[in-house]
């Protein structure tokens, strides 16, 4: 399971005050009493992908901020009745917005997150074609009876996950000012959902899902940089200029039906129409589209009709329609596939993506088909496409994220018209490094999805963001370990630290594989240092999914040794117990049919003694890791099982 980042992202613009004291023409002052100011909140999550689940369908209840120095919590997200189910595998680094609020200007150093914790609130439905070993039955749905939320609290029917994050450093809301709040629910923290395994015969596959842990601080420096994800809603009015229109937002249901509908949500969101570059205008109903620079020419029959919006958002917290699609039926503008990319058959020019049922849903690309690489930070190239037609096919892989539009979604079979790609992600073995590429190599149950890509990395004068810790900006490449996101490594020694990072290989012997180095990169199109290609703006060291194993020595000082199913040797694994690096650690217990999950800090006395006792010899045990090039294998993430055994592939 490779990275997936979940993100609740919440954009705070300061409101102008209500009120402004001096603004008499006498020049006497005034004497209304000062009236506090707010700033407004939008909420968004977002998450990364997963390529074992087509649904990780969570309900997000309410998101509040705690004051600096206590204080009532500030509550800015409220879910409408009935709560809907977010798919979080939809979300691959995109950002869906759920709300908007006016808060307190002031200091906040908390956020509480409630996710619903009762049987059937969490949906998971497996991925046609997971990666191999995955325990599930692929494409099926898990029932709820083998779903078990941890945490949850609270009588039946009513049960919730309250989840406190203490953000990295205080938000401050100032008025006049954009400000940001950024979490991220980690779908690739090990201990987001843990499938644990009997032994066979031993009873039934359970599934844990733990919110507590996997969400977490994530600072955004700028609101005009965040990708989100295609709005759908209710147009309920267009603006006297034609400049905007109002929509009320609408979320799909989850699993979606057929034909699809709609929950209406409480949130009202004003979307303009690109002045400058033009806003691409589809009419589904009609089969047309024109690019528009305001709503003039379809504001009389707009009103009433759903829509879906890739939008971006301003400097100014103000959202732009780059795409727009409109029908009087909700499930046209939601029946184009969205999902990550499945299969690439540039041979018969047809492109497979899997949808929210698990399902690949096949597209012919023919000589009209535009792709288009959503940059919000840049209006121009948002809006533009960056190829088209059948040759650019081979542009694709498997794993991208992609938003399709169909010229007929009632068509067989279905043309694509337009391919918004999101996320263009890499992922895999990693080998050849040098000082001006690297390689990936990736391999899927189906071989003939496999690839192997050699990614140039940006140009070093190209931006890349800021540093998490300092706020200094950076250019050119940059990388860092996933457990340790706020370490990174950037400048002018880190081509060669990736190089450096990146050269170990280890073995257990015998008949288990390798252990390699792997990463994940999401490319970027057009840099300098591939015009017209992709390039490698930035690397995530992935851990290694270790196989299984069983603990040949006791843990003691730091490490003990693992041997792995078909292997002839035991590898040394180190964990590390300094603060702010430290190996995560989590005691599995599956007793009376329950799984509880137990994280171990071993940066204190009482989490290294909880290790010493329980990680001795014969215990399973689950790594992962980086292999070093002394032969080690150096812990990222360690989990070691209690209570009934976990069969080897769990």
């Amino acid at each position: 399971m490779l990275s997936k980042f979940t993100r609740v992202f919440c954009g705070l613009l300061a409101a102008t005050p209500l009120f402004l004291a001096g603004c008499s023409g006498s020049g006497s002052s005034s004497t209304t009493p000062p009236v506090a100011q707010n700033g407004t909140l939008y909420t968004s999550i977002s998450d990364a992908s997963s390529e074992d689940w087509s649904i990780i369908g969570v309900k997000v209840l309410s998101i509040s901020l705690t004051p600096q120095g206590g204080g009532a919590l500030v509550n800015v997200y409220t879910a409408p009745s009935p709560a809907p189910y977010v798919n979080l595998v939809q979300l691959d680094q995109l950002s869906e917005i759920l709300g908007n609020a006016t808060i307190p200007a002031g200091t906040y150093t908390a956020a509480t997150v409630t996710v619903a914790g009762n049987p059937g609130d969490v949906l998971l439905t497996a991925a046609a074609d997971p990666e191999t070993g995955f325990a599930g039955t692929p494409g099926a749905a898990v029932p709820a009876s083998q779903i078990q939320i941890v945490g949850a609290t609270g009588g039946a029917g009513n049960r919730t996950v309250p989840v406190i994050v203490t953000l990295d450093s205080p938000l401050v809301v100032t008025a006049n000012q954009t400000n940001a709040l950024d979490l991220e629910f980690d779908l690739a923290h090990p201990a987001f959902i843990v499938g644990h395994v009997p032994p066979a015969g031993g009873g039934t596959l359970l599934w844990a899902v733990n919110f507590n842990g996997p969400i977490r601080h994530h600072r955004l420096a700028r609101i005009d940089a965040l990708l989100l994800r295609h709005h759908y809603g209710t147009v309920t009015a267009v603006s006297a200029d034609n400049t905007s229109f109002t929509i009320t937002k609408d979320f799909p249901v989850e699993p979606p039906t057929s034909p699809e509908t709609e929950i209406t949500g409480t949130q009202s969101l004003t979307i303009l129409a690109d002045a400058s570059n033009g806003t691409l205008f589809y009419d589904v109903d009609a089969k047309t589209h024109s690019t528009i620079m305001n709503f003039s020419s379809v504001a009389s029959s707009l009103v009433g009709k759903f829509v879906r919006v890739a939008a971006r958002y301003q400097e100014n917290g103000t959202l732009t329609a780059v795409r727009v699609w409109a029908s009087s039926s909700f499930n046209s503008v939601w029946l184009s596939p969205e999902g990550h990319v499945l299969h690439v058959d540039a041979t018969n020019d047809i492109l497979t993506v899997e949808n929210e049922l698990g399902i690949g849903v096949p597209l012919t690309v023919d000589a009209n088909t535009q792709f288009f690489f959503r940059t919000p930070m840049n209006a121009q190239a948002d809006a533009t496409p960056i190829g088209t037609g059948t040759a650019f096919l081979s542009n694709l892989v498997r794993g991208f994220k992609v938003h399709a539009s169909v010229v007929d979604p009632l068509a067989s079979p279905l043309v694509a018209q337009s391919i918004d790609i999101e996320i263009a992600r890499y992922d895999g073995k990693i080998s050849a490094a040098n000082p001006n590429n690297f390689r990936y190599t990736r391999e899927f149950r189906n071989a003939a999805d496999d690839y192997t890509v050699v990614l140039p990395y940006i140009s070093s004068a190209t931006a890349n963001g800021s540093d998490p810790l300092t706020g200094t900006a950076i250019s050119g490449f940059k990388w860092h370990n996933f457990t340790f996101p706020t370490v990174v490594d950037s400048g002018a020694n880190a081509v060669a630290d990736f190089e450096s990072a990146t050269n170990g290989s280890v073995t257990f012997g015998g008949t288990a594989n390798p252990i390699i180095p792997r990463g994940e990169t999401y490319a970027v199109w057009g840099d300098p240092a591939a015009a017209n290609g992709w390039a490698a703006p930035s690397v995530v060291l992935m851990p290694t999914n270790i196989p299984v194993g069983i603990a040949a020595t006791s843990f003691t000082n730091g490490s003990f040794t693992l041997t792995a199913p078909g292997g002839t040797n035991a590898l040394v694994v180190n964990l590390s117990s300094t603060p702010g690096s430290a190996t995560l650690v989590y005691q599995i217990d599956r007793t009376g049919g329950i799984v509880t999950i137990n994280p171990v800090d071993i940066t204190t006395s009482a989490g290294l003694s909880t290790i010493t006792t329980n990680l001795v010899a014969n215990t399973t045990v689950k790594v992962f890791g980086v292999p070093a090039p002394d032969g080690s294998i150096k812990a990222y993430v360690v989990f070691y099982f209690t209570g009934t055994k976990a069969q080897a592939g769990s």
